[in-house]
């Protein structure tokens, strides 16, 4: 259980929630398989097989937003209605018409929907309400947003909220290259991308190339600000930062990797792996946010 990619939300201390209470709130909108006319179907599914949605080891708990989906590619859609289209236009001696083929789409999509293959993906998340986490694995915008949209659906008023720094990340990435090192306790990589202050399309991205360099301290002075930087944590962590403070490619390197070998079964190495996979995460988050200035006052 290893994350790759986060989304860092803060829970209020004030949240009145245990794991039983969360589990049963979460029993309610279980995972259902997509109906015959459905596209996608989303609910809760068991991060392990004992039958509880809440995972908790270690007064941290790990629950995971399962999503079925319909695999429907327009592309075979097009060519079906195009195909009716055309028959129509042969019987009938006439165009078919702009609504006409919209309303054909949609039947035709009706009729295909039933026989589509599905795929499941899990979207996973780590609350540690302790400490004040919510920490979820999403790559994308839409999956976070689909989690939370699902979590609140589950817990309405859960204080939750996007994880905001005094300091920008952007402004923060850009001062560490100026300065030729990271924060402390926070080495720089090999990957960084800037992009200029204008609204534009255009970046300059450096992979596995020195980044200690004066061309880099030009584009900073001519205005170029920091917008993902690849940084490793206390020989620990590496990971890519971005300016959304956002967390890409997690990686545990092999020192964490070598004390999650001695389990005995694969229950206890699961565990093994939320514990030492959380516990690092939490402090590198705690070192991250004094180097960015600290958390922001929510309003």
């Amino acid at each position: 259980m290893w994350f790759r990619n986060l989304r860092l939300y803060r829970l209020s201390p004030a949240w009145d929630m245990d794991a039983p209470r969360l589990n049963a709130l979460l029993a309610d909108h279980p995972l259902a398989r997509c109906g015959s006319q459905d596209m996608v179907s989303r609910g809760w599914v068991y991060p392990r097989y004992e039958g509880e949605f809440v995972h908790a080891v270690n007064r941290c708990w790990l629950i995971a937003l399962g999503v079925e989906q319909k695999l429907l590619p327009a592309a075979v859609v097009r060519e079906a209605t195009n195909e009716r289209a055309a028959t129509i236009e042969a019987e009938q001696g006439r165009k078919v018409g702009r609504k006409e083929m919209r309303d054909l789409r949609e039947h035709v999509t009706q009729e295909l929907l039933p026989r589509a293959f599905t795929r499941r993906r899990t979207t996973w998340g780590w609350l540690d309400p302790v400490s004040g986490w919510l920490v979820l694995d999403a790559g994308s915008d839409s999956k976070a947003e689909e989690f939370i949209e699902a979590l609140l659906k589950c817990a309405p008023g859960m204080p939750l909220r996007p994880l905001q720094t005094q300091v920008s990340p952007g402004t923060a990435m850009t001062e560490w290259l100026a300065a030729g090192e990271g924060p402390a306790g926070f080495g720089i990589d090999d990957e960084l991308e800037l992009r200029p202050p204008t609204p534009a399309n255009a970046a300059i991205r450096y992979v596995h190339l020195g980044l200690e360099g004066e061309e880099i301290r030009a584009h900073i002075a001519a205005g170029k600000t920091a917008t993902k930087l690849g940084l490793t944590w206390s020989d620990r962590v590496s990971f890519v930062l971005t300016d959304k403070l956002q967390v890409k490619r997690l990686g545990f390197l092999d020192i964490i990797r070598e004390q999650a070998a001695d389990a005995q079964n694969a229950d206890e190495q699961f565990d093994i792996d939320f514990t030492l996979m959380s516990g690092e995460v939490a402090r590198l988050l705690g070192d991250l946010v004094p180097a960015l200035g600290g958390e922001a006052q929510s309003d």
